[in-house]
């Protein structure tokens, strides 16, 4: 499942180092080309939110299976598109992957291994998205010069036929029978905890969004790095992130709120601290690099969060609200991000970015004072 994530986050972002071509071969303008991210994360909304009704009494290993096996249809689709439309049909394919994936994966989780293990279970497969996102943007800039765009696109088709081979051997069948099939997703907001932590999560991806989605041109424009550095820096960024899948399992063992509190605190403290060294080159390459640390690591402890959070029969339909609330939050943030990037400059941005994350902290602890106690079964429609 992880090699599943790692090749799902790969074609989910492919695109952004390859803009340029697609749109030159497409005959269509760069921006329209980068719809192409914006409908896979409108129909992984869409997807997350409906996943658990329809899939029904289906075999959770099938369901898992299929989703596999329309990664690599995607991929084809867009490889091969011979026009704008088949592209963007393509790039819907990848949305309902995407939310149909990770909605099912804290449940999941759940049943293959013991309770005590589910933390580290998710960094696990958090790991394959660190990975991805070290290695997907130089890897897909570097395969479009050498074997062009749709040559890039091609290469995930052997990796995804990989970890649908894998997946098929290795997993075991998971019947839907213990899998509530009638869950309003939006009753889970009734119980307390759920909404203050939902609220939590959402504010602190778009505070994180609001921030990363402009380190490039913060980088470029304010502390003057240049190409060769660049992509050290943003390297180092993947590195540290990848480093904090591994090892945050260990500080959620010990407290799971504590750990959702004080990450987006020390991330609102990187944020300002950005803003004071901005045009300082090592001091800021340290910095983000914390900052890869720490942001890749906390949606470990939200997913965590969830498992511990919602039973069995409610699990996927809460894994289903969470990653609709994760991709609306980082559509929303990168947006408020961008708008006060170019009127009011990186420093609004970054403070921005520095008072959502402690709105998150806040709400994470009002989650963690109205935490229930006892079982819970969620209201059925």
């Amino acid at each position: 499942m992880t090699l599943c994530v790692f090749a799902l986050i790969a074609s989910e972002f492919m695109p952004v180092s390859l803009l340029t071509p697609m749109a030159a071969d497409l005959r269509v303008s760069e921006g329209l080309t980068g719809y192409g991210i914006a409908i896979s994360g409108a129909f992984a909304v869409l997807t997350s939110l409906s996943i658990s009704r329809l899939a029904g009494a289906m075999n959770r290993k099938t369901l898992l299976l299929a989703l596999t096996a329309l990664m690599a249809v995607s991929g084809a689709v867009v490889a091969f598109a011979p026009s704008y439309p088949v592209y963007m049909f393509g790039r819907a394919l990848i949305g309902v992957v995407i939310g149909g994936f990770w909605s099912m994966s804290a449940a999941t989780a759940m049943r293959l291994v013991p309770a005590e293990h589910v933390p580290r279970a998710l960094a696990i497969f958090n790991g394959g998205n660190a990975l991805a996102t070290v290695v997907a943007a130089p890897l897909g800039s570097y395969l479009g010069a050498v074997i062009g765009w749709r040559g890039a696109f091609l290469c995930l088709l052997p990796v995804a036929a990989i970890a649908l081979g894998w997946q098929w051997i290795s997993l075991p069948g998971m019947s839907a029978e213990r899998v509530a099939r009638h869950v309003n997703v939006f009753a889970l907001f009734k119980r307390r905890v759920v909404a203050l932590g939902m609220a939590a999560c959402g504010v602190f991806f778009m505070g994180q969004f609001a921030l990363f989605t402009y380190v490039r041109p913060f980088l470029e424009r304010v502390a003057h790095v240049h190409a060769p550095a660049l992509a050290w820096v943003l390297l180092g960024i993947g590195v540290a992130g990848f480093i904090g899948t591994m090892v945050i399992g260990a500080f959620l063992k010990r407290g799971l709120y504590r750990s959702l509190i004080v990450l987006p605190v020390l991330m609102a403290a990187i944020a300002l601290a950005l803003v004071f060294f901005g045009a300082r080159l090592w001091p800021v390459a340290a910095l983000l690099a914390l900052w890869g640390l720490f942001a890749t690591a906390a949606p470990v402890g939200w997913w965590s969060w969830l498992a511990q959070t919602f039973t069995d029969d409610d699990a996927e339909a809460g894994g289903g609200l969470m990653v609709a609330v994760v991709q609306c939050s980082i559509a929303l943030g990168s947006t408020v991000g961008g708008l006060l990037f170019d009127s009011r400059g990186y420093q609004s941005t970054f403070v921005a970015s520095a008072g959502m994350l402690l709105v998150a902290a806040l709400l994470a602890y009002l989650a963690a004072v109205a935490r229930d106690t006892t079982s819970y079964r969620c209201p059925r429609s």
